[in-house]
């Protein structure tokens, strides 16, 4: 069976000749939660922006169903099948949640009619949202505005769903909650990527997982062997998993 995604040798950063990425691999296979983790500095956020367009990508090949979407510019990964939900500024806090979502719809290709009906199964799946419509996304608490900008992307029936540390800025429940809900939207039929800080939370939701230390994968593995193996989290993060580190990774 053809992967959802397959990344191989990956080289991508935002100056020619100093790559943050450095020959990454990584394959993740339909109905898959992968969750990427390691220190700050490791280029996680960079691999999966060079994944979805955002960073350039100087070797290496990007396949998304088997298809190469390496040199395929960011605004067009939408059509091709890869919904990216950055960390922040991720939905229009002036608008209200119906208005996010209809625009999400307006935006796509396709018979008006089908792009509007796209919001309806949306609504079903975050009945949140659905009870709070009529409200502006600036009102909505953390964990909400994340389940509208994951909402958002899937107004696109993506295939890949790709999200940049989702967790950022969270209360622990909060985290529970959001990261709970990225299950269902796998059972739903979308493969999940995503970066996360929190290795407990990203242990706890993912099926697989992959360390990334210097820009490189350094194991991947099934997030069940990882959280058995406490030394896993001192080898590759240097510090007990789920701390907080102390320096920032490049955006």
């Amino acid at each position: 069976m053809t992967a959802a995604l397959d990344v191989e040798n990956l080289e991508a950063g935002y100056e020619p000749g100093l790559p943050i990425v450095r020959g990454a691999t990584l394959q993740v296979q339909r109905g898959e939660i992968v969750a990427v983790i390691g220190p700050n500095g490791a280029g996680k956020s960079s691999f999966v922006k060079a994944v979805a367009g955002l960073v350039p990508i100087s070797a290496g090949r990007v396949l998304l169903g088997g298809e190469d979407i390496t040199k395929v510019p960011a605004h067009d990964m939408v059509h091709r099948g890869l919904a990216f939900v950055p960390q922040t500024e991720n939905v229009f806090a002036n608008l209200t949640i119906a208005e996010n979502l209809e625009l999400a719809a307006a935006l796509l290709r396709g018979p008006r009619g089908e792009r509007t009906a796209r919001v309806a199964p949306v609504y079903a799946m975050f009945p949140d949202l659905a009870r709070q419509r009529s409200l502006a996304a600036g009102r909505l608490s953390g964990g909400q505005r994340q389940m509208l900008a994951v909402a958002r992307a899937l107004i696109a029936r993506p295939q890949l769903l790709v999200l940049d540390e989702p967790s950022a800025g969270l209360s622990p429940k909060l985290v529970q909650q959001v990261l709970q809900t990225l299950r269902g939207v796998r059972d739903s039929g979308v493969t999940v990527l995503l970066v996360e800080q929190n290795v407990k939370a990203a242990l706890a939701v993912a099926d697989r997982v992959a360390v990334l230390v210097e820009g490189r994968e350094r194991i991947v593995a099934p997030a069940a062997e990882l959280q058995r193996d406490a030394r896993i989290a001192e080898l590759y993060l240097g510090r007990h998993a789920g701390a907080p580190a102390a320096v920032a990774e490049p955006h």
